[in-house]
């Protein structure tokens, strides 16, 4: 599946739009904080970099669900909680191209 910012794909054409699809992960767990810096932006870093590739799964799934093959005009949305937790709201227009 194609995943782009922009809102065409070089080389495809747009044939149908499909819908709007989102996907969304949070943390299971709040990472340890500990007593170093280094280690605790380290650990909010993984975390934040995991949570994003399961928002971007669950994306992927939902636009397959509409017969996309591509979603385009992607947005991300990054928040933490006052607990340390992440959450990744990443949406876009599930189309389906061809060349």
């Amino acid at each position: 599946m194609i995943l782009t910012t922009t809102n065409s794909i070089e080389g495809f054409k747009i044939k149908e739009y499909k819908g709007i699809v989102t996907g969304v992960a949070m943390t299971e767990k709040t990472p340890s904080i500990g007593f170093s810096m280094t280690k605790y932006y380290k650990a909010i870093k993984e975390s934040i970099d995991l949570v994003k590739e399961n928002a971007f799964q669950n994306l992927q799934e939902n636009a397959k669900k509409l017969n996309a093959n591509a979603v385009v005009g992607i947005k991300l949305d990054i928040e933490m909680t006052s607990a340390n937790y992440a959450m990744v709201s990443v949406t876009g227009t599930a189309v389906f191209v061809a060349e």
